[in-house]
């Protein structure tokens, strides 16, 4: 494929996060970062090299107006999502934009529409929906051995006390709001786990606070929050949030019971991903590897692209959702996240917020499909 016919891409955020992205891109032949933008003056220049980009901004509507893009990549602080991301579907890009896919009910319906009016393509990008033990079990499911899935649990547990202080958008929009502020991680591959299922409802409490931040200030956010969500089938998902509690690091985590099986993740280096399975292990009682399933159930296009998912970073979710990305642009697939479950995702903890304020009272989650 010649120069001329690659996607050029825009990255936005480019000193931060969004820098990672570099090694996927690099991994695929028919894409390349055109443009960087960043409001660190200082630190741009360096990041264009780094990233090997012909041209470099500080403000993101000069780079929208003045650079010939096809893409851009969002992946600024969450407040920033929304904006960003309708300023590019305006301009009929398309967006693949970090998550949570927006911070309010509000600003959401905003971009549903701006996706249903634009000729771009909108994908949020989930990292934790390719992991490779995660991939599997979605195989595994969609092979029907796990029967009907009825019950799921999804955890993120990762402390940003300090983290959340040195950069203030996360002391607003992560641990400076009560509720599930950041749950696209859990709920994520929970949701395609079961695939065509979506949240109805959402109650949500906390466990309290026990850890000011180093101004002696109670973070907003409780300790631990728990979400319960009420799936339109009638299952039920646990969703748990602690980005504030001090304990041993055990980023995610989760269970899936179905009729006829379960998973349940590793909680640690030293464990393993187990599976019981009613038509492969030999007892009720017997758990199995889930890597003893890899060869049969983990995808091909997983197999192929390993080597360059192994150096992309976040257990190969960076690079194979470039990859989908991309493929969807060039019409060779179906969008894995595209607006409406890019809104499954992120609306049932936007809803779990108005749920702690009134006391875990039961919220209505909408359905993004019927604000078209």
């Amino acid at each position: 494929m010649t120069e001329l016919m690659k996607l050029n891409i825009g990255i936005v955020g480019a000193c931060g996060r969004a820098a990672s992205f570099k090694l996927a891109c690099d991994a695929l032949h028919d894409v390349r970062i055109h443009a960087v933008c960043d409001i660190n003056e200082q630190e741009l220049p360096a990041t264009a090299e780094r990233l090997g980009a012909a041209e470099k901004y500080i403000r993101y509507d000069e780079m929208l107006a003045s650079s010939k893009l096809d893409a851009v990549i969002i992946g600024t602080p969450m407040h920033l999502h929304v904006p960003q991301s309708i300023a590019a579907l305006e301009r009929n890009l398309h967006v693949l934009c970090e998550v949570t896919a927006g911070v309010s009910i509000e600003e959401c319906q905003r971009l549903v529409l701006a996706a249903q009016n634009s000729a771009g393509i909108y994908m949020m990008a989930e990292n934790y929906t390719y992991t490779r033990p995660n991939v599997i079990v979605r195989s595994i499911v969609e092979a029907g051995l796990f029967g009907t899935p009825y019950y799921a649990d999804g955890e993120y547990l990762h402390e940003v006390k300090k983290l959340s202080v040195q950069t203030p958008w996360r002391r607003t929009w992560q641990t400076g709001i009560d509720g599930i502020t950041y749950g696209t991680h859990s709920l994520g591959p929970i949701l395609q786990w079961m695939k065509g299922d979506r949240v109805e409802s959402v109650c949500c409490a906390g466990a309290g606070h026990h850890y000011p931040d180093i101004h002696d200030r109670d973070f907003e956010n409780q300790d631990t929050c728990v979400m319960l969500c009420r799936m339109c089938s009638g299952g039920l998902v646990k969703i748990r949030l602690d980005m504030l509690s001090d304990r041993p690091h055990a980023m995610t985590n989760y269970q899936l019971q179905g009729t006829d099986g379960v998973y349940e993740s590793a909680r640690t280096h030293n464990d393993k991903n187990r599976i019981w399975l009613r038509n492969r292990s030999e007892s009720p009682n017997e758990w199995m590897d889930l890597e003893d399933l890899a060869d049969e159930f983990l995808p091909d296009y997983w197999k192929q692209g390993q080597e360059q998912a192994a150096i992309a970073g976040h257990g190969g979710g960076d690079y194979f959702e470039i990859l989908d990305f991309v493929n969807a642009i060039k019409s060779k697939q179906a969008c894995s996240i595209g607006i409406h479950e890019a809104m499954d995702m992120t609306l049932p903890g936007l809803c779990s917020q108005d749920s702690i304020r009134q006391g875990g009272a039961w919220i209505d989650v909408p359905d993004s499909r019927e604000w078209i």
